[in-house]
C-alpha cells in the first residue's frame, strides 16, 4: 500500500530562479517535509545566469553547508591553498604609469570560495526538492490584490496571456522586479497612509551608482604568457586609484581569471543611464579607461578580449518587503554594489530565512502574513545596512571616500593609507560573525513570541 501525499498547507509561486529563487526553493524542500509545493516562474526559456565570478564567503558557506549543498559547491568553486598566504585580498595603490606598489593584505578568517555564477547556479538546480516545478517563458505582468486578511488565491498573469494561481508569491525577480512594482503599488492604492507616496517611483525604480563596471573571464595561460609569475594568477588582488579600481582572483582551481574593473563618475550618481545596462565593448575602450595605472593592471586588462560593460543600479532603501501574502527578496530587494562581495551572500541569507519562516510547522494560510512580517523585521534592516556598507566600501577604494586618502595629497601618504587599511578591515569583519543560521533562530524566537501574542489575543 503506497503512502499518500501530505495534504498541501499551502503554495509557493517564486519568481526568478537566480541564486536567492533557488536557494528559498532549496529551502522550503528540505524544512517543510513535502507539504509545501512550489512553483518557480521564469520570464526566459531557461535559467539565465548574468555575471561573471562571484566570491562566497563565510556566512553563506555556513548556509550552503546547513542544506547539504557544500560539498557540491567545493568541487566546482575554488578555495586558497593551504600553502597559499591569501586568507583575503591583497591592495595595491595602483593609479601610478611607473609601478606600483603593494597597499596592505587583509587577512580573513576564511578565504572564502570563489566560483562562477554559472556553476553555482548549476549546483543549486540540481538541489532543487522533487515538489518544485520550473515553469519557463512566464515574464510576471501584474497579480491580482491581496490583503492580508484574505485567504484566497493570488492570481498571477504573464505576458504570453496565461494566468497561474497561488497562496504566497515571491519576488526574485532581480533588480528590475515585477513583483515588487506591483506590490508597491498595490499597498499605494490600497494602504496609501502607510507610505510616502511622493516617493513611489524611487522605491519602484532601480539608482544608477555613476558607475560602470567592465567585467571578464579568461584563461590564466593567458596571463601567464604575458608574465609567468604574475600575482593574480595566485592571489585576489586589488588595483586601487582614485575613481578607478581593478579586482581579479583565480577561480575554476586555478584555470581561471575572474576580473571586474570599476569606473567612477561621480557626478553622474543618482541619474539616469542612457543606454543599455550590459553591453559588450571593446577591450581598447577598456585599456583607455586605466591608461594611468600601473603596468602589472593593464596586463590584467590586456587579457580580456571582448569585456562585457555594466551600468551599475542599485535599488533604493526600502522601507518594507512584504505586504499580505507577497514578499521580495535578494535583488529584488536590495541590489547593492560588490564592493564588499555581499550581494548573493545576502541574497542567499534571504532565502534561508524566509524558507525556514514558511516552513515552520505552525505556519498555515491564515498565518503566511506573520511569518513574512518577521521576515522582514529580521533581514530588511540587516541587507539595508550591508548595502550602506558596501557603497562606504567602494568609495574607499576609490580614494574618494570622505576624510580618508584620495590620491592627491601624497605628502602624508604612507599613514594616510595605513589608517585607511584599518577602515577597510573593519568593513570586513562583519563577513566573520554570526550568520543566517543565528539569525534564523531569533526569527523563529520572534515568529513563536509573535503567533503566541496572537493566540492570547484571541482567546481574551
Amino acid at each position: 500500500m503506497s503512502e499518500s501525499k501530505p495534504s498541501p498547507r499551502f503554495r509557493v509561486a517564486i519568481c526568478g530562479t537566480g541564486i536567492s529563487g533557488l536557494v528559498l526553493a532549496i529551502t522550503i524542500g528540505k524544512y517543510a517535509r513535502n507539504d509545501v509545493p512550489i512553483d518557480i516562474y521564469e520570464a526566459h526559456d531557461s535559467i539565465v545566469t548574468p555575471g561573471a565570478g562571484i566570491a562566497i564567503w563565510r556566512r553563506t558557506l555556513e548556509i550552503m553547508e546547513e542544506l547539504g549543498v557544500y560539498e557540491d559547491l567545493e568541487k566546482v568553486g575554488t578555495r586558497p591553498s593551504s600553502s597559499s598566504s591569501s586568507h583575503g585580498p591583497h591592495y595595491r595603490k595602483a593609479d601610478l604609469k611607473d609601478g606600483g606598489f603593494d597597499w596592505f593584505h587583509l587577512v580573513l578568517p576564511d578565504g572564502g570560495v570563489k566560483v562562477q555564477r554559472r556553476d553555482l547556479v548549476l549546483v543549486l538546480q540540481r538541489h532543487l526538492p522533487a515538489n518544485c516545478t520550473l515553469h519557463f517563458r512566464k515574464r510576471l505582468v501584474t497579480y491580482a490584490s491581496n490583503d492580508s486578511s484574505d485567504v484566497s488565491s493570488i492570481v498571477m498573469r504573464f505576458s504570453d496571456g496565461t494566468t497561474a494561481s497561488t497562496d504566497v508569491l515571491i519576488g526574485a525577480d532581480g533588480i528590475r522586479s515585477a513583483v515588487r512594482k506591483i506590490m508597491f503599488e498595490d499597498i499605494a492604492r490600497s494602504r496609501p497612509e502607510t507610505l510616502d507616496i511622493e516617493r513611489l517611483d524611487e522605491w519602484i525604480n532601480p539608482s544608477w551608482t555613476g558607475v560602470l563596471v567592465y567585467r571578464c573571464v579568461f584563461p590564466t595561460e593567458r596571463l601567464v604568457k604575458i608574465r609567468p609569475d604574475h600575482p593574480a594568477t595566485r592571489e585576489m588582488i586589488l588595483y586601487c586609484g582614485r575613481g578607478h579600481y581593478v579586482v581579479s582572483y583565480p577561480m575554476a582551481h586555478g584555470t581561471q581569471i575572474n576580473l571586474a574593473a570599476f569606473v567612477l563618475d561621480s557626478q553622474s550618481t543618482g541619474k539616469s543611464f542612457d543606454g543599455l545596462w550590459v553591453t559588450d565593448v571593446s577591450r581598447e575602450e577598456l585599456l583607455q579607461k586605466y591608461e594611468d595605472f600601473e603596468p602589472q593592471a593593464k596586463e590584467l586588462l590586456q587579457c580580456c578580449d571582448r569585456p562585457s560593460r555594466w551600468a551599475l543600479h542599485t535599488v533604493n532603501e526600502l522601507p518594507l518587503s512584504t505586504f499580505g501574502r507577497v514578499a521580495i527578496t535578494g535583488d529584488a530587494c536590495h541590489a547593492m554594489t560588490p564592493h564588499l562581495g555581499a550581494g548573493a551572500g545576502q541574497a542567499v541569507e534571504d532565502a534561508f530565512v524566509l524558507g525556514r519562516l514558511l516552513s515552520h510547522p505552525l505556519i498555515d494560510l491564515p498565518r503566511v502574513p506573520v511569518a513574512l512580517q518577521v521576515y522582514q523585521d529580521i533581514r530588511l534592516p540587516f541587507s539595508i545596512w550591508a548595502a550602506r556598507e558596501s557603497l562606504r566600501t567602494g568609495w574607499m577604494y576609490f580614494f574618494m571616500a570622505p576624510g580618508f586618502y584620495d590620491s592627491i595629497d601624497r605628502s602624508n601618504e604612507a599613514k594616510d593609507l595605513e589608517v585607511l587599511s584599518r577602515e577597510i578591515e573593519k568593513q570586513w569583519a562583519w563577513q566573520g560573525t554570526g550568520g543566517s543560521v543565528d539569525e534564523w533562530k531569533r526569527a523563529e524566537k520572534e515568529l513563536c513570541d509573535r503567533l503566541g501574542h496572537l493566540r492570547r489575543k484571541s482567546n481574551l
